[in-house]
């Protein structure tokens, strides 16, 4: 079922020549059987006409209406996944809303305490202590007590949804060489090692500091069933190369299942038809799979 603005994707199709797509409106409470070549949709108007590859920052907050609804489904029962497209942050910011994207969003809206970004490509799976922030600031953000957070809530949705029951967490170091015993920055030792040490207390087989430039090597990574990154493109670099195509942006440390693509807007291809899905069908799948568990 596809929450949008039914007259928008009735324009889409035509334009794409998807001319036998028959759009079905959503009522809650009925039973909507999928059927090939047609289209569930939940219809929640737009602001103002959409054009292809140009976002409007009137818009903005029928975009977030839509990301409310889902939530709202998802927190009652009525849905049992939520699945995102990318989302052009600067045209909501535009609109005046502060906004860095749909993690935190989707956290606030669930009443979560802390959300952690995790890309996931087939056994690959790469979280995140820190996400969308300026390079500068990612060292000031690493506490242990974030860290301790982040990795208690991997530990545990790596066991609630992945169903393992002893996950082995390969943790990166945040300096060249995992800080080089103190010699290339001293985080390691002030703050990533006795996070560790307390994580391990508690059960969470955490292994680390690593160096992030060899963790990825298959033979060492084939030890770990996640590895974590203290910032943004230290992992995610590695799983976009691994996977592009099939790589689900997955949120956890939410009460609800909500995977992703792995990419942005891309509003270049907006309309043209040559956009690849890979990356939504792999999120729709994930999705499914979490939630059948």
């Amino acid at each position: 079922m596809c929450l949008a603005d039914s007259s928008l994707l009735a324009e889409r199709a035509r334009l794409l020549g998807l001319h036998n797509l028959a759009l079905r409106p959503y009522t809650p409470g009925e039973q909507h059987r999928h059927a090939p070549g047609a289209l569930t949709v939940l219809h929640s108007p737009l602001a103002v006409s959409s054009h292809p590859g140009r976002p409007d920052a009137r818009n903005a907050r029928a975009v977030l209406e839509l990301l409310d609804r889902a939530v709202e489904g998802c927190v009652s029962g009525e849905f049992d996944a939520m699945v995102t497209a990318p989302v052009q942050k600067s045209c909501i910011m535009d609109a005046g809303i502060a906004f860095s994207g749909h993690t935190e969003y989707l956290a606030a809206r669930t009443g979560a305490r802390r959300p952690v970004m995790m890309l996931v490509a087939g056994t690959l799976r790469v979280a995140l202590v820190t996400t969308h922030i300026p390079l500068r600031a990612v060292s000031s953000a690493i506490t242990m007590a974030s860290l301790e957070d982040v990795l208690e809530i991997l530990h545990r949705d790596l066991r609630k949804w992945w169903h393992i029951a002893a996950p082995r967490i390969a943790v990166c170091g945040l300096n060249p060489h995992a800080g080089e015993s103190g010699h290339i920055g001293d985080e390691e030792i002030q703050t990533i090692s006795p996070a560790l040490e307390r994580a391990r207390s508690r059960g969470i087989q955490a292994e680390g500091p690593l160096p992030a430039d060899t963790v990825f090597v298959p033979h060492l990574l084939a030890r770990y069933d996640a590895v974590l990154a203290m910032y943004h493109d230290q992992g995610l670099p590695v799983i976009k190369h691994a996977g592009f195509d099939r790589a689900v942006n997955v949120t956890l440390g939410l009460p609800i299942v909500r995977t992703s693509v792995d990419h942005g807007t891309a509003l270049h291809l907006a309309g043209s038809g040559r956009a690849d899905a890979g990356s939504l069908l792999a999120a729709i799948r994930l999705a499914i799979e979490l939630t059948a568990a």
